[in-house]
């Protein structure tokens, strides 16, 4: 997932491409208005977290002028400012989502993943109905998969697996959180389970098993989708 940062405050560019990147993310940075909006243009990016007070271009104007070019990649505004009517200007001027400073990075994570849920663009080859990731296509409506355009035999609980990792990328999910989500609350399988499905799911679609670039583990804590 490629983000778009465009802040002028360096302590919080640091911390933030810092986090982003710690959770799969591969960020681009703008320090000013002007060059955050050239960069937004090429509609690479997956969401774009644009501060407003900036130097050259403020971002309100930025946001604004990306609409009208057609850009409609997601945008979560971030400001000190925390006014109401703030908050309705860049909401008004096409901002999908709104943080008013000073906030919890966990916070901001979790409204960045809401964001690119929702969204239908993508430049990860994300769409409501589709997934692409490598050399592998997923076709959510029929429950397809296929790598390097032959099919790929999923079991039922696998493809459930991988499209529940693929839906919340990103983020590290516990073995028992990928039970209760996966299996449901009233399986009884145990975490050896999703170790299992995990090394099936890797072995299948990943080019090398052993050491996976998508479908990653997170010693200690579990598992997370890498795109």
């Amino acid at each position: 997932m490629r983000v778009l940062l465009v802040e002028d405050e360096q302590g919080l560019v640091l911390t933030l491409t810092d986090r982003f990147r710690s959770e799969g993310f591969d960020v681009d940075v703008a320090t000013d208005g002007k060059s955050g909006f050239e960069k937004a243009l090429t509609g690479e990016h997956d969401l774009i977290v644009l501060d407003v007070m900036l130097p050259k271009k403020n971002g309100y104007d930025v946001c604004r002028d990306l609409r009208q070019k057609g850009i409609e990649t997601p945008v979560l505004m971030l400001t000190a400012k925390g006014e109401t009517i703030d908050k309705v200007l860049g909401l008004k001027l096409g901002a999908d989502d709104y943080l008013t400073k000073p906030f919890e990075v966990i916070e901001l994570l979790a409204r960045i993943e809401a964001l690119i849920r929702r969204s239908p663009h993508s430049s990860s080859g994300i769409s409501a109905d589709s997934f692409r990731f490598g050399a592998v296509t997923i076709d959510f409506k029929r429950a397809e998969v296929s790598r390097d355009n032959e099919p790929i035999d999923l079991s039922a609980m696998e493809f459930k697996l991988l499209q529940h990792l693929i839906e919340n990328r990103g983020v590290v999910h516990s073995r028992d959180q990928l039970l209760d989500a996966v299996w449901g609350y009233d399986a009884m399988p145990s975490t050896r389970t999703v170790d299992v499905h995990i090394a099936w799911l890797r072995q299948k679609l990943e080019a090398n098993p052993k050491h996976p670039h998508f479908i990653q583990t997170v010693h200690g804590m579990g598992y997370k989708f890498v795109n």
